[in-house]
């Protein structure tokens, strides 16, 4: 056969051919086109992979609320490409309604997933009712109230912490976040990454004001910028952190969730009169996720089924999906008793105090006014838990404190990830706490400490070069370990979490010759550790 370049089928049409002849030539070429097209995209296997895709991200990628396609007669859930929702994917067999749904076979009730993974058109399928249950995190909820308020959202359970899907990447020679003073730093305003931010200055002792914040669309955004190398650092998403750090070299993670363990909580909010309405469906809805999350949490082989659910319903990789589930803390129904508080004695981090807490720190930025958030008893529904009180088992309980080996010596002088330092007056020659001092410790670092769980705490004493050298050191080891047994009987937090240090005049922070210098130097430095 011989081929011919265009050019030359050209000459050949205009020189030999009658304009019928050219006619049917044209069509002949056009025809054969349009077959090789559709031989392509419905007999090989490369095409039918394009054509499934393209018909997935027109089908599972809605642009507008419109687009939303949702059954009346199921409860719809709006979700992102997330891994901490899947206790209901599991429980469920699926996204979509099935037959194989233990929701359908044990309530007789049919639940749809919807992935909606732009934020805009989630939110607006939620006002428009195309959804009856939404994502969101408590920490940026208080930005998202205002907007929302009308609807009357209500918090009904939670469904993760996420334990390593949030981290900040940074270049070469930033090894702890002070060092992070000045840099161009990206990141998603308004979004868990936001929040995250946020926590890792405040542990410092710094705020945004302190970096050049660099607004990205989204966390994806805010890698693709870190390895563009157009900024210094992102807060991005697992597994873009692992890609930053293989695509930018001399970039590593500087801390990710794992260690800040109670700040990314991850809820579902209904409106009020949905909630209402529906006590009976929410009832089994969360009820069944719970046991969901247990039996994933508790067995490897659950684990990796669901794994396999995520990767159909989110279109990725199955080693994706697993390490995603690795990347959070399903919530059992346990968890989501301490997380409203549903005994009134819980101590650690609950709902109220991020929702309260980012109210106040978005407020301060700009980002929402508090005036028009609404209170915490008004936003949060406990009632679909306490309704719930078939859950008793061990698989069903809480999650336990971090557990810590006692302190070593090296700890002493260990590179903190983070170090605050923290005025607390003492009476002369006194290592006794005032109540003012408690209030202080209350306000200034059991937030962090709290937040940061998995982070070993160092307390470090000082004081000004006034009187005997060793007599200070030993009154400021002294101190140290009246805050330690301050946090330990108050907060109930593991002994062995604390590395104390008395470090007496030895490292001033200001010039000891003036009035102004002693008082910044008598101080308690409060550090976080990995653990």
């Amino acid at each position: 056969i011989h081929l011919f370049k265009p050019q030359q089928l050209y000459n050949m049409s205009s020189t030999r051919l009658t304009p019928f002849s050219k006619f049917l030539l044209t069509a002949l070429i056009v025809g054969g086109i349009g077959y090789g097209l559709w031989y392509a995209a419905n007999k090989t296997k490369i095409g039918k992979d394009i054509v499934d895709k393209a018909q997935q991200q027109n089908t599972d990628t809605p642009t507008d609320a419109t687009d939303v396609k949702t059954d009346p007669d199921a409860v719809n859930i709006g979700v992102v490409t997330w891994g901490g929702y899947v206790g209901g994917q599991y429980f469920n067999e699926g996204f979509s309604p099935n037959p194989e749904s233990r929701y359908q076979k044990e309530c007789n009730m049919k639940v749809d997933f919807k992935v909606l993974d732009d934020f805009n058109v989630s939110r607006e399928a939620f006002k428009a009712d195309k959804v009856n249950l939404l994502w969101t995190t408590v920490d940026a909820l208080p930005t998202e109230m205002e907007g929302l308020k009308a609807f009357e959202p209500q918090i009904v359970f939670q469904a993760d912490w996420s334990r390593g899907g949030d981290a900040v990447v940074v270049s070469r020679g930033i090894n702890k976040v002070a060092d992070l003073k000045g840099k161009k730093v990206a990141v998603a305003f308004m979004t868990p990454s936001h929040s995250f931010l946020l926590w890792l200055l405040e542990a410092s002792g710094m705020s945004a004001k302190d970096i050049e914040v660099v607004e990205a669309p989204s966390a994806i955004d805010a890698a693709s910028f870190f390895k563009a190398n157009k900024v210094d650092a992102a807060v991005v998403w697992s597994p873009d952190d692992e890609d930053c750090v293989k695509s930018v070299p001399g970039a590593k993670i500087l801390k990710n969730t794992k260690s800040a363990s109670h700040i990314i909580s991850d809820v579902f909010i209904a409106k009020k009169a949905y909630i209402d309405a529906n006590k009976d469906k929410l009832k089994c809805l969360v009820d069944g996720w719970m046991r969901g999350a247990a039996e994933i949490n508790t067995s490897e082989e659950s684990k990796r089924k669901a794994a396999k659910i995520l990767s159909v319903g989110l279109n990725q990789p199955e080693d994706y999906c697993y390490n995603a589930i690795n990347n959070v803390r399903l919530c059992t129904y346990g968890d989501n008793a301490n997380f409203f508080n549903i005994k009134g004695d819980y101590t650690g981090v609950k709902g109220e105090d991020i929702y309260s807490r980012m109210t106040q720190v978005y407020g301060s930025l700009g980002y929402a006014n508090p005036a028009n958030v609404p209170n915490w008893r008004l936003v949060a529904n406990p009632s679909i838990i306490r309704s719930i009180t078939n859950l008793t088992g061990s698989e069903h309980a809480a999650e336990g404190t971090a557990q810590f080996t006692p302190a070593q010596e090296a700890q002493k002088t260990e590179e903190a990830f983070t170090t605050k330092n923290i005025t607390i007056n003492y009476e002369t020659a006194s290592s006794t706490l005032s109540e003012n001092a408690k209030r202080i410790i209350d306000l200034e670092f059991t937030p962090i400490a709290k937040a940061f769980g998995n982070a070993r705490v160092r307390i470090e004493g000082n004081t000004d070069n006034v009187g005997d050298p060793a007599k200070n050191k030993t009154l400021s080891l002294k101190r140290a370990e009246a805050v330690k047994a301050y946090l330990v009987s108050t907060y109930k937090m593991d002994p062995d979490r604390f590395v104390v240090v008395g470090n007496g005049a030895d490292k001033p922070v200001a010039d000891n010759n003036t009035t102004e210098g002693k008082a910044q130097n008598r101080r308690t430095d409060f550090s976080l550790l990995n653990q």
